[in-house]
């Protein structure tokens, strides 16, 4: 088992994939603590898989403060963070959209991933296996009438990578993975509020995705990548964006030097000497 005796805390642990993490972390000999805003949800999940459990909203500090706080009072110290817990936010055109309700994804997806980070930060220190996984996601273009999420995934992409450099002298590592197109509660969003907010395109695929027609991707691959890289198969891998659907993963460590020495799976400015252009 990779992460066998690593405890291992998991913000949005109650959703599709949260619970696929969850059940992949366990099977793997590891502790896990789930983190969710919803009492029951939480409760289930840490009857299923026998796991610990917590209840806060990641982007309000007064909640993840207090959590971490319990967290080092319960068990001293964490090995593995995954910060899952994420919205669409705001739904809409740019012009159909309310600045205060699309800041919502900003506060949850980026806020919240963030304080997380720094507030468990004392607690990954005391590791000797110290790993941060973020979710990022949103694909690999742009996302019309989805400007809130893709702005706040975006962000987390940035911010890994930034702070993997300031993370290095405490031996931590910190990775981004974008999950893949997973049938999750997300699309029951894009059905609620329809074709003029959500766009045609987006208001189709979420249809076909319910109705089993469009090919979606099972959580457990995302899952699978965590746990490669909350173990040590993963050491000298930090500052990355992974794709669970797009990348070999599983060969990683054969790749190291060339993933670490390059700006592969980093999110890069295209400049015109890239495509062999002189000007």
């Amino acid at each position: 088992m990779m992460l066998e005796d690593r405890l291992c805390l998991i913000s949005g642990g109650t959703g599709v994939i949260g619970r696929a993490i969850v059940k992949k972390l366990s099977e793997e000999g590891a502790r896990v603590i789930v983190v969710g805003r919803n009492p029951d949800h939480v409760a289930s999940v840490k009857d299923e898989f026998r796991a610990d459990g917590f209840v806060a909203d990641v982007s309000k500090k007064e909640d993840v403060i207090p959590l971490l706080n319990r967290v080092e009072e319960a068990y001293g110290k964490l090995d593995v963070l995954v910060t899952a817990a994420g919205i669409y936010g705001e739904i809409g055109t740019i012009w159909q959209c309310e600045p205060e309700r699309w800041m919502d994804a900003i506060r949850v997806n980026l806020l919240g991933t963030m304080m997380m980070i720094k507030y468990a930060l004392p607690l990954l220190k005391k590791s000797l296996h110290g790993r941060i996984i973020a979710f990022a996601g949103g694909g690999d273009g742009p996302l019309p009438h989805f400007s809130s999420y893709a702005a706040s995934k975006g962000a987390i992409l940035r911010f890994v990578e930034s702070i993997s450099q300031e993370l290095i002298p405490f031996g931590i590592s910190i990775n981004a993975i974008s999950p893949g197109l997973i049938n999750s509660g997300f699309v029951q969003e894009i059905l609620r509020v329809g074709a003029e907010r959500a766009g045609e395109q987006k208001f189709k695929e979420a249809q076909a995705q319910i109705s089993g027609t469009q090919k979606t991707v099972l959580p457990d691959r995302a899952a699978a990548l965590i746990a490669f890289l909350a173990s040590d198969q993963a050491n000298g891998l930090t500052g990355k964006n992974f794709s669970a659907v797009w990348d070999a993963w599983e060969q990683f460590p054969d790749h190291q030097n060339e993933i670490m020495s390059s700006d592969i799976y980093n999110w890069r400015r295209i400049k015109p000497g890239d495509r062999g252009y002189a000007w």
